[in-house]
């Protein structure tokens, strides 16, 4: 993992406040209500980063799009992986059409 990308960095934060104290870590606290929770949050960030899509207000989808990827790192996290797994499966799709991928999985 390199901790030279904001993304690595944000992922080992979440990692390691997810055993933290739920009184001052909204991460710990995340994930005190367990996965459905975390799940539900993430779905709520999706439809307000869509939202603001079709706005088309740059800022706010900016500061959506940062917000649904921070949940999905918790959720990531919750289920035992890792952005290096979404690396690898973006890795084996590379150079597939969407179309194609899309088959593929039965």
């Amino acid at each position: 993992m390199s901790h030279d990308d904001i993304l690595d960095r944000l992922e080992a934060t979440i990692r390691e406040r997810r055993s933290g104290d739920p009184e001052t870590s909204y991460v710990a606290r995340l994930t005190a209500k367990g996965r459905k929770k975390i799940a539900q949050k993430l779905g709520e960030e999706g439809v307000e980063t869509a939202i603001a899509a079709v706005a088309e207000d740059k800022a706010a989808l900016t500061g959506e799009a940062a917000d649904l990827i921070f949940h999905l790192i918790v959720l990531l996290a919750d289920a035992g992986l890792t952005l290096d797994d979404v690396r690898a499966e973006l890795a084996r799709r590379e150079g597939m059409s969407g179309i194609a991928e899309k088959a593929s999985r039965g």
